[in-house]
């Protein structure tokens, strides 16, 4: 196991995520990092890997084009913020969602 994965770290970054858990869930969280870790080691171990070449999409036969980046005229933000109900200036109110 990953010794970055501590149930201190896991409480932390719960923290930082704004939810709670509890130590029931905690414990399966840190149980699910432990197996994520055990499966990114039986990666890590198969010869080679280093070696591969990264793919750019899972199918071979993938054709794709990038196309020039282009700057267009955008629409003027008074035009777009004319349906807000409740607007200031060019900022937009919207409902809290985080407790």
């Amino acid at each position: 196991m990953n010794k970055e994965f501590t149930e201190e770290k896991i409480e932390k970054l719960a923290d930082l995520l704004m939810i709670g858990l509890t130590k029931e869930e905690k414990k399966m969280v840190f149980e699910e990092f432990a197996t994520i870790d055990q499966n990114i080691n039986k990666i890590n171990d198969i010869p080679n890997i280093s070696q591969v070449e990264p793919m750019t999409h899972a199918l071979d036969d993938f054709v794709f084009e990038l196309r020039d980046d282009v700057v267009e005229d955008s629409v003027p933000i008074e035009e777009l913020l004319q349906n807000c109900e409740d607007k200031t200036e060019r900022e937009v109110a919207v409902s809290k969602v985080v407790e």
